[in-house]
């Protein structure tokens, strides 16, 4: 049976949207419903001087991006970012740091910025998940950010993926990390916009 988010999960009774969204309240015995949010690890995969991306399999052909994939219950962000790299590109992730996260509607999610230490480098894209995957090298990001990479479009605007690709690429991404722990005084929401 489909489920129907609009019925209160106490009693069954009808419920109404209220606080612009942020909650659902039921008519009947008021209790409130909140939107469920669910995790995910969005990450950065250098190895040197070179950034691992890939292009979901139902993506536009020029459409790349840095992986993501959801946590699992159970399962801590940094496990997450290694199990979603090795299943998707078979590259294996040592060193993870958070970096920064961003609220993101589709489909209700919290996306987790993190950076990963790639240890190993040779690819095999899963292709239920990827269409491609590929190393970029710093330079190349740069063509990629500046919109006159050849394979590879710019990432859309607002995105974190582009922000972490953009602070990677100027060198920047650590510094995020430690505006986040108040190390340098940085803005970190400078990552999200």
């Amino acid at each position: 049976m489909a489920r129907r988010p609009w019925l209160c999960a106490n009693c069954g009774s009808a419920t109404a949207v209220q606080e612009s969204g942020w909650v659902r309240k039921c008519a009947s015995c008021g209790t409130q419903h909140f939107p469920r949010t669910d995790p995910v690890v969005i990450m950065v995969v250098t190895h040197g001087d070179n950034l691992l991306l890939g292009r979901g399999a139902s993506w536009p052909e020029k459409m790349y991006s840095v992986l993501a994939g959801f946590v699992e219950p159970g399962e801590d962000i940094e496990t997450a970012v290694r199990r979603e790299v090795f299943e998707e590109s078979a590259i294996r992730v040592g060193d993870v740091t958070y970096i920064a996260s961003q609220p993101w509607p589709f489909p209700m999610s919290l996306m987790i910025g993190c950076h990963g230490e790639a240890t190993t480098t040779d690819i095999t894209a899963d292709p239920k998940e990827l269409a491609d995957a590929r190393w970029v090298s710093r330079e190349e990001a740069k063509t990629i950010l500046a919109g006159a990479h050849p394979d590879i479009a710019t990432p859309r605007p607002g995105a974190i993926a582009g922000a972490l690709i953009q602070s990677w690429v100027d060198r920047s991404l650590f510094g995020r990390a430690k505006a986040r722990s108040g190390a340098d005084g940085a803005d970190v929401r400078a990552v999200q916009r």
